[in-house]
């Protein structure tokens, strides 16, 4: 299931906003749990943790999680109080002055080597003034940031669910529609069935086949057991329409309880076209036969749709 979920934590020291920690999850449709992260180095030894706290509450879904960590310079920059402030002291000069004189060194073995933007000084490593985090207050705010962007990112999918849940809603009570039809019309196949049966059985004893053939003794009572058992074999669909019956009510069950249901409903679907199929080998009529391919292409179209869910 797709969604998102994001949140800014502020990471406080002597009741100083000393780092901001941005907890970003981002999910897509998966058959499985499948984690990929985007953290910088310093808090790489949070990622099991953080595995941990997902896995607990999300079992379906590729999800990538990013944590960005702002400090010193980079928080609340902008503000009117902020302004007059010596920006000198946000920079390890001796760093500055090294790239500088790197700049000046690459320049000079290729004149034609592009001087460094604001960006490239800024992003280079070391120039900007960072004060320590203990790892152990960093992962604490990175907790916190990741229970809230897990809150916004379960109800993002819960709304996707909801959506799911009316489109697989519609589809089974089609396929109910339609098994239903075929229950009602049920004795009217057999009996047509039984009709023509009757009229091959006949002719067979009169000696002469549907083509006009004539038969043997031999012959006429191997095709007569052959056609009671076709008959046997053929006729008896109800077992299968309970089935599907109690498969529906099965879905309906599952998706009124809520919660993870996905691997639930892809075995449901898998049992749902099973008996589709057995209907279909089973037909005597056109009919039937049409409505198997009907509720086959239904289970597909809500297999689709539960492969997505958790």
């Amino acid at each position: 299931m797709t969604g998102f979920g994001a949140h800014r934590q502020p990471l406080l020291n002597q009741q100083q906003t000393v780092a901001l920690v941005y907890v970003e999850l981002r999910s897509i449709n998966s058959r499985f749990l499948d984690l990929v992260f985007r953290t910088p180095d310093e808090a790489r030894f949070a990622e099991s943790q953080i595995r941990e706290q997902i896995a607990k509450r999300v079992s379906r879904g590729k999800i990538e999680c990013r944590i960005h960590i702002q400090r010193g310079a980079d928080i609340e920059q902008a503000q009117e109080t902020d302004k007059h402030q010596d920006i000198a002291q946000n920079f390890h000069v001796g760093v500055l002055s090294e790239l500088k004189h790197f700049e000046a060194y690459i320049q000079a073995q290729f004149p034609g080597a592009a001087a460094l933007s604001v960006k490239d000084v800024l992003s280079w490593p070391g120039v900007i003034r960072q004060e320590d985090i203990g790892s152990e207050a960093l992962q604490e705010a990175i907790l916190q940031a990741l229970h809230v962007a897990l809150d916004a990112l379960l109800a993002s999918r819960q709304s996707e669910g909801d959506l799911m849940r009316q489109v697989i809603m519609k589809n089974l009570e089609a396929m109910a529609a339609i098994v239903a039809h075929i229950e009602v019309k049920l004795p009217e196949i057999i009996q047509a069935y039984q009709d023509k049966l009757t009229e091959k059985l006949l002719s067979v004893l009169n000696g002469i086949d549907q083509q006009g053939r004539v038969v043997s003794k031999e012959e006429t009572v191997e095709r007569i057991k052959q056609e009671v058992v076709m008959y046997g074999v053929r006729i008896d669909v109800a077992e299968e329409i309970n089935r599907l019956k109690a498969h529906f009510d099965a879905v309906r069950s599952a998706l009124a309880k809520g919660g993870p249901v996905g691997k639930r409903l892809d075995f449901l679907m898998q049992e749902l076209q099973r008996e589709s199929n057995t209907l279909g080998a089973k037909s005597v009529s056109q009919e039937t036969s049409d409505a198997s391919m009907e509720l086959k292409l239904l289970v597909e179209q809500i297999r689709e749709q539960v492969q997505n869910l958790e």
